[in-house]
């Protein structure tokens, strides 16, 4: 008779939506803990130690001497002019790409498959492509020589940051050409036949209608964008390897090498220093993008 008390309840249960949202979602929730939930908290337990077994609290110490570090200084500058540089123009880009695919063109089609093609190009593919155009013998010195040009060695000197911003601008901007066609094909056309009734101009129409409808979608491209832009770390490593020239050293980079030589200290505390930024500056975006909405409505 328990049994049977029990099993009743147990279909009562599950037929709630919340139980069943709840039973599928908990392979995924289990495994978010197991692997990045669980794992980041025992890494910023161990950034306020001195070792990872039987250590004691020491406090901001571990935090101060990575400030201190050359290296993580050069790494966070690094990252931090990558991020404010590409993101920008991944963002002017594909959204002219998308208000170009937007129209009736003739080679729309080749277009859309040519922008989405990266995103399913495996990334040793893709090294191997920027291997060929940038390598000291590669594709575009073969060019300047032509043209009797001094060859550069792209991935060792300043250069490096510009091709690393091309290779990610490359690899995520048909992402985000997407989102952005999405959105436009999502907006009325009364707004703009109205418009036009009115006597508006392009630009007029660009900045009242399109954009304004544009924002939200705005704001998650840009957040998708940054959060990549802290992925470009395994093309940045095939390319250049661990030790690249001092412009492409990123935090990742920094992290990595710590990882190596078993720094956990300097390793958990520059893990939680990015994430804490990127926390922050995602909580502003999301913040901004509510009361944008709120003032819509």
């Amino acid at each position: 008779m328990t049994n049977k008390r029990f099993w009743n309840k147990l279909i009562r249960l599950l037929r709630k939506d919340w139980a069943v949202a709840a039973l599928f979602l908990a392979p995924s929730l289990i495994g978010f803990a197991l692997f990045y939930l669980i794992p980041f908290a025992m890494g910023f337990l161990y950034s306020f130690q001195d070792r990872t077994v039987d250590g004691s609290f020491v406090g901001l110490d571990n935090y101060i001497a990575l400030q201190a570090s050359t290296s993580f200084r050069k790494a966070a500058s690094n990252t931090f002019l990558f991020t404010s540089v590409s993101v920008p123009l991944i963002i002017a880009l594909s959204l002219l790409f998308a208000q170009l695919l937007n129209q009736k063109l003739y080679i729309r089609n080749w277009l859309q498959t040519a922008f989405v093609l990266p995103l399913v190009v495996p990334v040793a593919s893709i090294v191997m492509i920027w291997q060929i155009l940038f390598d000291w013998n590669g594709t575009l010195n073969a060019v300047l020589q032509s043209f009797h040009l001094e060859r550069i060695d792209w991935m060792k000197s300043e250069w490096s940051m510009a091709v690393l911003i091309i290779v990610y601008i490359w690899k995520n901007i048909g992402y985000n050409i997407i989102l952005f066609l999405a959105a436009l094909q999502n907006i009325p056309k009364d707004y703009y036949e109205t418009a036009d009734i009115e006597g508006a101009g392009k630009f007029h129409k660009w900045i009242h209608i399109t954009l304004v409808y544009l924002t939200p979608t705005m704001f998650f491209v840009i957040l998708m964008s940054i959060i990549n832009s802290f992925k470009v770390f395994r093309e940045t490593y095939l390319i250049a390897g661990g030790y690249p020239h001092d412009r492409i050293y990123m935090l990742q980079h920094y992290m990595n090498n710590m990882f190596l030589s078993l720094d956990v200290q300097k390793l958990t505390a520059a893990a939680v220093l990015m994430v804490g930024c990127i926390l922050v500056f995602v909580t502003g975006m999301l913040t901004i993008e509510r009361r944008f909405r709120n003032f819509m409505e």
